[in-house]
């Protein structure tokens, strides 16, 4: 069995929180091999290194894999899912904590608005229901319900996509939603993903932290997309934090650093930064 990947409060290690779409990844699911490399030798000079992701775990999970990684602790769905490293668990992780809320206002607020939108509903088991017409997403671990059947569940994660708008209409979109007491952040294309309220990737990091007893100036985030602000406030105020060189303008207005984009594997140089 592989040694769990932990840095502890008398460590000189990084706690180091990677974004996986347009970080780690590009569009086609690919990894650079100096990208998988520099994640691999960052983790042997002593960082513990782990993913924080809008992605569900079932998504996430052959992204850890594929990097070699088994760090103690994992953030998905954009914080509302911790997973934790359970060696009676199927795959060696389990649920360590997981945030939900009642996704029907949400759902029929952004209809009004938004009636040919595609919605995905994620269960507190990871399991997911979407609407027909979903279908750039993964959609393993999970079935096709109608709208009406969203409104009955309990969520960790709402996704909203609108393949007729591009970006920027979306944008003007979302402005008219009013959206109330959830978090959101728009992804890279047209879609929306929304948590329960209060809770994002930095929140999760934070309770990670904690309970691994990292010091706050040895954290270093690294990201690309809207749902990593909160995240760079979070590494920012003591230790690193660095946003993708393909980044938003908004987006990079939140980090300390800018790296490298995506296409140009920035996040090896990052990852070899780290002593």
């Amino acid at each position: 069995m592989t040694t769990p990947d932990k840095a502890t409060s008398d460590s000189t290690g990084w706690f180091v929180a990677l974004d996986i779409d347009g970080t780690i990844m590009h569009e086609d699911e690919t990894i650079d091999p100096s990208v998988r490399e520099a994640v691999m030798a960052a983790r042997a000079r002593g960082h513990t290194v782990t993913l924080a992701t809008g992605r569900s775990w079932s998504t996430t999970y052959p992204v850890l894999t594929a990097l070699g990684l088994n760090p103690d602790y994992v953030v998905c769905a954009n914080g509302a899912v911790i997973m934790g490293k359970d060696d009676s668990a199927v795959g060696g992780y389990a649920a360590a904590r997981v945030e939900t809320f009642d996704p029907r206002a949400v759902l029929e607020r952004i209809r009004t608005v938004l009636p040919g939108g595609r919605f995905m509903v994620e269960l507190p088991d990871g399991f997911r229901l979407f609407t027909a017409g979903l279908t750039d997403w993964n959609l393993t671990n999970a079935r096709e319900v109608s709208f009406n059947e969203l409104l009955e569940t309990v969520a960790t994660r709402v996704v909203v996509t609108s393949p007729d708008h591009d970006i920027d209409d979306f944008l003007v979109l979302v402005d008219q939603m009013g959206l109330h007491h959830v978090s959101y952040s728009i992804g890279w294309t047209a879609w929306l993903d929304i948590a329960p309220d209060g809770i994002n990737k930095a929140t999760a990091l934070e309770r990670v932290r904690e309970w691994l007893g990292v010091r706050l100036d040895r954290v270093i985030a690294v990201g690309d997309g809207h749902n990593d602000v909160e995240m760079f406030g979070w590494a920012g105020a003591s230790g690193r934090a660095v946003a993708m060189g393909q980044a938003a303008d908004e987006v990079k207005n939140a980090a300390t650093e800018i790296g490298g984009s995506i296409t140009d594997a920035g996040l090896a140089a990052v990852l070899d930064s780290l002593p």
